[in-house]
């Protein structure tokens, strides 16, 4: 099994369409002001964005690996994105920056590298 792709509500579709691409996803559907689908920079699954009147951002946090954390993280903020913090190392191995969409989606830019699927604390699978 392999995910195919998350959908998120968006009320300001532009906004949101526009953020995404700031990312660094490449658009690949587009429904004018409907609807949008993009192509992350690897791995094979994509993100969609529906419009709606009332989102239901919840407490689901959407992970983004890239391979530096701190320099995407600069890069991001040149292009006017906000963070709640600077990039940090995290208890779990991961280093971590966060952030929201427009929508307010919680967003993580991260790298994990091994520790990601096989951390020190891995059960074994029988």
């Amino acid at each position: 099994m392999d995910m195919n792709q998350v959908t998120l509500e968006a009320s300001d579709f532009d906004a949101s369409l526009s953020f995404y691409q700031m990312l660094g996803l490449k658009l690949i559907v587009l429904s004018e002001g409907r609807y949008a689908r993009f192509e992350l920079p690897s791995g094979s699954s994509t993100l969609s964005i529906h419009h709606t009147d009332t989102p239901a951002a919840g407490s689901s946090v959407f992970y983004f690996e890239v391979d530096d954390v701190d320099q995407r993280y600069a890069e991001l903020l040149g292009a006017g994105i906000e963070f709640e913090a600077a990039p940090r190392d995290e208890s779990w191995k991961w280093r971590e920056a966060r952030f929201t969409d427009p929508a307010g989606n919680r967003l993580c830019l991260f790298h994990a590298g091994l520790n990601r699927r096989f951390p020190p604390w891995r059960r074994e699978i029988e």
